[in-house]
C-alpha cells in the first residue's frame, strides 16, 4: 500500500510541483492551501508524512505543529512532520525543531533532495 502524505503548500505552483513529483514516486497524495486546511485533514485522516511550510495563511506552519503535537491522539500526535522553509536562519530552524518538526529542508530545495529525504524519512 503506498504511503499516504499531506502536502500543506499556500504556494499553488509549488504545491502542484511537489504533488506531481511525489505521485510519480507512487506516494498518495492530500493537499491543503493553509494552515487551517491542513490541520483539518490531519483531524480526519491518517499520514505517514505531514510536509507544511512554514508561512500559510489562517494558521502558519509552526501552529498547526504545534497543534499536532498537542493532540490527545497518538497516532496523530506522533505523525513525521517535515518542515518547508524560505524561513532558513539557524533561529527558525530551531524554532521549528523545538515546536516538534522531525525534519527541515531550506526553500529552495531540488525536487530530487526531497524525495530522497522522504524515502530516508518513510525508511523507503
Amino acid at each position: 500500500m503506498a504511503k499516504k502524505i499531506l502536502i500543506a503548500e499556500d504556494e499553488e505552483v509549488l504545491r502542484m510541483l511537489i504533488t506531481d513529483t511525489l505521485e510519480e514516486e507512487g506516494y498518495d497524495i492530500d493537499e491543503a492551501c493553509d494552515g487551517e486546511e491542513a490541520y483539518q485533514l490531519i483531524e480526519e485522516n491518517e499520514y505517514d508524512l505531514v510536509i507544511l511550510d512554514y508561512m500559510m495563511p489562517q494558521m502558519t506552519g509552526l501552529e498547526v505543529i504545534e497543534k499536532i503535537r498537542e493532540h490527545e491522539d497518538d497516532s496523530k500526535k506522533n505523525v513525521n512532520i517535515l518542515m518547508l522553509s524560505a524561513k532558513s536562519q539557524k533561529l527558525d530552524q530551531d524554532r521549528v525543531m523545538t515546536a516538534g518538526a522531525d525534519h527541515f529542508i531550506s526553500k529552495p530545495f531540488s525536487p530530487l533532495a526531497l524525495i530522497e529525504k522522504i524515502g530516508d524519512i518513510l525508511d523507503e
